[in-house]
């Protein structure tokens, strides 16, 4: 991909209004979008998250009354909900420095110090200020899930506008540990929606980057 074709592809992305629920993205490209959020990065590289992906229409029919009645909700082709995990713990931690051995083939013992680091930065912080930490992580998710989304002509439409807790209900992560965030609906834009053709609208670049 060129320089030139990654600004096409993100200038031609946008939120999304109107799906056409008749098209449906490919296994195939589904796959790529959930390695694409595999490797996602995050802090420490603890990847606190996990992300649900709902195609059952029941299911994202029950979702349309806890998202403000937005019908992308059940015309998108996949609706992905990103949740946070609630807490991090020392066996967390332990669970990430076992992987991380495993898959470099090094000595546990050789991660001790960097072990450390981590817990000593999750013990600084109390519940409330882990979450928001997490849910700092889950939108670094979102933003790679929409670029990889819009390089694959994928139209995407990121959700605040849902009540969490009822997703939480809905989509089994109730109790769990992991609590909804943000959410996203994928899939092909209807030939209906007239916000596709309009003008993206930004500060010009002197305004929002900078240098030193």
């Amino acid at each position: 991909m060129t320089t030139t074709e990654l600004l096409q592809s993100l200038n031609w992305r946008y939120a999304t209004k109107d799906f056409d629920p008749q098209k449906k993205i490919s296994t195939c490209t589904w796959q790529a979008i959930e390695q694409s959020m595999v490797l996602t990065p995050s802090s420490f590289g603890l990847q606190p998250w996990k992300f649900i992906t709902v195609t059952d229409p029941k299911i994202k029919k029950a979702m349309l009354d806890h998202s403000w009645n937005q019908h992308q909700v059940v015309d998108c082709s996949h609706m992905v909900v990103l949740c946070a995990k609630s807490s991090v713990t020392d066996t967390d931690i332990d669970t990430w420095v076992d992987r991380l051995a495993e898959i470099r083939q090094v000595d546990k013992e050789s991660l001790n110090e960097y072990a450390g680091m981590m817990r000593g930065f999750i013990s600084h912080m109390d519940e409330a200020a882990t979450l928001t930490w997490a849910k700092h992580q889950v939108y670094i998710a979102l933003g790679q899930l929409m670029a990889t989304a819009a390089v694959l002509d994928i139209d995407a439409c990121p959700m605040e506008g849902i009540i969490p807790t009822e997703y939480d209900k809905l989509i089994g992560t109730e109790g769990s540990g992991y609590l909804t965030t943000v959410a996203c609906a994928m899939g092909y834009r209807s030939t209906d929606d007239k916000y596709a053709e309009l003008a993206k609208v930004r500060y010009a670049p002197d305004q929002v980057l900078g240098s030193i």
